[in-house]
């Protein structure tokens, strides 16, 4: 055990080395931010894929399938690999070519600057919860390979992140990504392989998987409600993700329209392929190790029981190669919607070496947030779904409708967002609702186009509001 814990902190040690080394390249906020606007196909393929999946995608589809079967694992890989592809045939283009830093610039363009602010402020909780994901899984990485706590395997896994994102930037989280990734694909490939061809019948062991596990439907009773609740399941991880300041980054930061397009539909294509393997040994688990107290460990513990020391290594370090390539990207986000979009504009703050710096800054703070949030969480699963969630579907709505025509402007999008956000906080917190989501997402979608109708007759009303609006 000693031989694999110092083999990770050695994976740790080149990990935080390439980062390092990269980022003296940074030399301005759009260096730091989207690596120079100059990813080309490979690079952007694998920094799409890497960021993407992470945590969730491995520790969170494992566990979540060892628990609830084919149910629980809606969102990964099949939602947000569709996320990828929708980007990729739909989105990317029109984006890429209005020239970007972030995606609340787009809400600032299309409808008014306090509607940017206002959605970046909505969004930064959204990857700051993805970042507490990805550290919440690196601590149990390290807790399965150690003697260690799970709660000083997460601080541990906190300082370790925080630091790398610091110095990285896009610039070195792109070409980390690229490694990252490799490993990331032979890990799960070599684990199901040697799983298969190591003694293990796989015909008895999917007859001991219970038939429900193979439901996609929680529900056996298909009625009208349950069929609301299957909607729900798909629309929190499409809807909340489509518009992720995290993939649409390396978006922005492609080479040509080109890039971005093709780059996300390989990298969805790829999300979805080698997401199927950890659903795969979730499913398969509960047979090899059953009644685990902690079902997200079922991945390291099959590794382990698999795996001889050395290839356990590697496949630990291909699982920190997924949560490296998602938590720098997280905190990244949040720090450039924080920064580029809230911070300079108050503060007048000019000059690349001062943005980079308050940059910076904000990702610690970005992290000592997500790290509490990451200790107090129940688990990896719970956090992305909340994640994916929060603020996103008045966002979504605003986004739709300032993508595909002209209908509304400031007042209806700050409206949506706002009612949508509110509406979502009480029907998921206080009222424990199961459709909570949609339930968002029609209220927004509501506001919006009343708002949208009467907001001249508002205008003409209340010029003062008009003039708030579109400060």
């Amino acid at each position: 055990m000693n031989l694999i814990f110092f083999g990770i902190l050695f994976y740790i040690f080149i990990q935080l080395f390439l980062g390092f080394y990269i980022s003296r390249f940074i030399k301005s906020e759009d260096d730091y931010l989207l690596g120079g606007r100059k990813l080309g196909y490979i690079l952007a393929t694998f920094s799409i894929f890497a960021t993407w999946f992470g945590a969730e995608s491995c520790i969170g589809t494992a566990g979540a399938a060892y628990e609830s079967g084919l149910s629980g694992v809606t969102a990964d890989p099949f939602g947000y690999g569709i996320v990828l592809l929708l980007v990729g045939f739909f989105i990317a283009i029109p984006l890429y070519k209005m020239k970007l830093t972030t995606i609340a610039d787009f809400f600032r363009e299309r409808y008014s600057p306090l509607a940017e602010r206002i959605i970046a402020i909505l969004m930064i909780p959204t990857s700051i919860l993805w970042a507490a994901a990805q550290i919440r899984a690196f601590g149990l990485i390290l807790s399965s390979s150690s003697n260690l706590t799970i709660e000083l395997s997460i601080f541990i896994s906190a300082c370790i992140v925080i630091t790398y994102t610091i110095f990285g930037g896009l610039l070195a989280d792109a070409w980390t990504d690229l490694i990252q990734g490799m490993i990331l694909i032979a890990g799960l490939s070599v684990l199901i392989i040697i799983m298969l061809f190591n003694g293990l019948h796989i015909e008895s062991v999917i007859s001991e998987i219970s038939s429900e596990k193979f439901n996609l439907s929680s529900n056996n009773n298909f009625s009208f409600y349950s069929f609301l609740k299957t909607i729900e399941a798909w629309a929190i991880p499409i809807c909340g993700s489509l518009i992720a300041q995290e993939l649409l980054s390396r978006i922005f930061a492609a080479r040509s329209h080109k890039v971005a397009k093709m780059s996300s539909i390989f990298a969805g294509t790829l999300y979805i392929l080698i997401g199927l393997i950890p659903l795969t040994i979730g499913l398969i688990g509960f047979s090899i190790i059953p009644d685990l107290k902690e079902p997200e460990q079922i991945l390291p513990l099959i590794a382990q029981k698999y795996l001889s020391p050395i290839m356990y290594v590697i496949f630990a370090g291909a699982l920190l190669s997924a949560i490296l390539s998602t938590v720098d990207s997280t905190l990244l986000a949040s720090s450039a919607l924080m920064s580029h979009n809230i911070i300079f504009n108050i503060f007048k703050i000019t000059g690349d070496k001062r943005k980079v710096k308050v940059t910076r800054l904000n990702v610690f703070v970005a992290g000592v947030i997500a790290y509490l949030l990451a200790t107090y969480a129940e688990g990896v699963y719970n956090l992305v779904k909340d994640a994916s969630a929060f603020g996103s579907s008045g966002i979504f709505i605003v986004f739709i409708f300032g993508l595909t025509g002209k209908f509304g402007n400031g007042l209806s999008a700050i409206s949506s967002v706002i009612s949508g956000s509110i509406v979502w906080i009480f029907a998921h917190y206080f009222f424990q609702l199961d459709l909570s989501y949609l339930i968002s997402l029609f209220v927004s979608l509501t506001v919006f186009i009343i708002t949208g109708i009467s907001e001249k007759w508002i205008y003409s009303f209340l010029v003062p509001i008009k003039r708030f609006i579109n400060k």
